[in-house]
């Protein structure tokens, strides 16, 4: 089972970036968090590497649902999303929340992974327009 959804996007990186925030944001998605790993392992590491960005997505409504399943289902939240430089694309890939179900072992949840599974790939397809 692979655990990412994953479009390839035929803009630059910033602009790219832009519209997964606006894609997000349309199906009920929050940016919580940002890593710059580009910058970080430069930082840090004195490492280049290509444009890498991971933003933390929630979905407030549908956080809560599963939380209120299984507490311990934080350590599988926010919603990463992963906009990278790849070539002369962009690559934009998303955590696909149905595999946590294998993780957490609890069938209560697939409705609610199912859910943001649909909005996610709602978002995603959204950008190949």
């Amino acid at each position: 089972m692979g655990y990412d959804r994953t479009v390839r996007v035929h803009k630059d990186f910033a602009t790219t970036v832009a519209a997964v925030r606006e894609a997000l944001a349309a199906e009920g998605f929050g940016v919580l968090t940002e890593i710059d790993v580009t910058a970080t392992l430069r930082a840090k590491l004195g490492v280049d590497m290509e444009d890498y960005l991971i933003l933390g997505a929630c979905n407030p409504p549908l956080a809560q649902r599963a939380l209120d399943i299984d507490r311990a289902i934080g350590l599988l939240l926010p919603c990463n999303v992963v906009v990278r430089r790849d070539g002369d694309h962009t690559l934009v890939q998303a955590f696909d929340p149905t595999a946590m179900l294998a993780l957490a072992g609890d069938a209560t949840l697939e409705p609610v992974a199912r859910e943001a599974a649909a909005r996610l790939d709602a978002a995603l397809a959204s950008l190949r327009r």
